[in-house]
């Protein structure tokens, strides 16, 4: 609060004191001197001597009054007094859907405000086709296709504005190609492959530009790859195999890898608690501290903090054990802390920042028991991170494990895909958008 009693009483004293030697006018002198008395700043003493010199007293001080009300609204506005709370999505929209059913795709945001998507698996063959969205309409055109067909890989956008696809499987095999997309011909040319043969991996940006790839089922080596020569090169090893794990880039430029499934070969081996740190400079792993509670199939979202937020997975094999809890790495320490659990357990789901620092969690797969078959999650929840808290919000229009989920340009999210069971389910078309329609939570 801003208190100016001290000013009105030295201004009072100054005021009786020039009108006992005859002065009948509110002079700067006066107010020069009040100011300084009550210890008030050079502007403000220059302001209100101004605000007072018009020959009248009941104009000086109504001219006073208004801009001391200014300050205290300007104050107030500054202190967050007035700030309007932030409009958050809370509704989900049906959009055209895709050209092909798909699961186990991958979908990228392009410079130009359109979405790629490639590959994945129509329910019994990986594809190798690509398609495009067009949020202006709503549409989707096919684009073109990939020299192999590949579910489980990862797409990465580089700074040139081309699309680097990476691994995956043909139904059959794991495979070691590589190979980019230019947004500009709408065409894929084949790059270098890859050290090792990998799926169910991470790929992840660097601030220099190069992009490591890590992991992936049966596999604990790393490598690099740099699109100014397009080669690849191996890098440190990872402490440990792991697949359906989360790597996330932070601030510092050290990637942060997370849980997984580890120590052998197919989805039912066990899920991770560790975590483990490359530092790019030095092409390194460290062991960062172990999570609460292992998991895999998790969700990973670096937030305005810096810390990391780590939510749902599956603690055991498969989808057989989805959790709700979700916990938080601060990089500056090195440490885990629970966070609250979400509202729904769910593995296999897709999170999103939004503009306003919420992290959108939304689809996967549920079930609460070894008792119950579970089945994909439509519900939605939002993390506060300034409370630590979830909240829910619309229902998808169609539950899906596996969706993709995409930032538009506009703020909206582009759910795609997914299917209706981690295995042997049906895969689907459909795409929907999560945006601010009505601007409530």
């Amino acid at each position: 609060m801003h208190d100016f009693d001290q000013f009105e009483r030295r201004l009072a004293a100054a005021i009786r004191s020039d009108a006992d030697q005859g002065t009948a006018r509110f002079e700067p002198a006066s107010i020069a001197r009040a100011a300084i008395a009550s210890g008030r700043s050079r502007p403000l003493r220059g302001i209100m001597g101004t605000a007072l010199t018009f020959g009248h007293p009941a104009i000086g001080l109504a001219y006073l009054l208004l801009v001391l009300a200014l300050v205290l609204v300007v104050g107030a506005i500054a202190a967050g007094a007035f700030r309007a709370p932030p409009i958050l999505p809370s509704e989900w929209t049906t959009t055209s859907s895709m050209i092909e059913a798909r699961t186990w795709h991958t979908a990228t945001l392009l410079p130009d405000g359109n979405v790629l998507v490639t590959g994945g698996s129509n329910g019994t063959d990986p594809l190798a086709s690509a398609q495009l969205y067009e949020p202006g309409t709503g549409s989707w055109a096919a684009t073109g296709r990939m020299f192999e067909a590949r579910a489980d890989h990862t797409a990465t956008l580089l700074p040139d504005g081309n699309v680097l696809v990476t691994g995956g499987s043909n139904g059959t095999e794991r495979l070691a190609s590589a190979q980019l997309y230019d947004p500009n011909t709408g065409s894929w040319t084949a790059t270098s492959r890859m050290v090792g043969a990998r799926t169910d991996h991470t790929a992840t940006l660097l601030l220099d530009g190069r992009v490591l790839v890590a992991g992936g089922f049966g596999v604990s080596s790393a490598e690099l790859y740099d699109p100014k020569s397009g080669r690849w090169a191996p890098t440190g090893t990872m402490t440990v195999d792991r697949a359906y794990h989360t790597a996330t880039l932070l601030p510092d430029g050290k990637v942060l890898v997370v849980g997984g499934f580890g120590g052998g070969d197919n989805a039912a081996t066990r899920s991770l608690t560790s975590a483990e740190v490359y530092d790019p400079v030095t092409g390194t792993w460290t062991l960062a501290g172990a999570m609460v509670e292992s998991r895999a199939g998790h969700t990973a979202m670096l937030l305005p903090s810096g810390r990391v937020l780590v939510a749902g997975g599956s603690n055991d094999g498969g989808s057989y054990h989805p959790t709700a809890s979700a916990e938080l790495y601060d990089p500056g320490t090195g440490s885990w802390t629970a966070t609250r659990s979400m509202i729904v357990a769910r593995v296999y789901a897709a999170a999103t920042l939004l503009p306003d620092g919420t992290v959108l969690i939304a689809g996967g797969w549920g079930r609460t028991s070894n008792d119950d078959p579970g089945g994909p999650v439509a519900p939605a929840e939002l993390y506060h991170s300034d409370s630590g808290s979830w909240t829910s919000t619309a229902r998808m229009v169609g539950a899906r494990t596996y969706p993709t989920a995409t930032l538009l340009q506009d703020g909206t999210v582009l759910v795609t895909g997914g299917r209706s069971k981690p295995a042997l389910g049906i895969s689907f078309a459909s795409a929907e958008l999560f945006g601010s329609a009505s601007g409530t939570r």
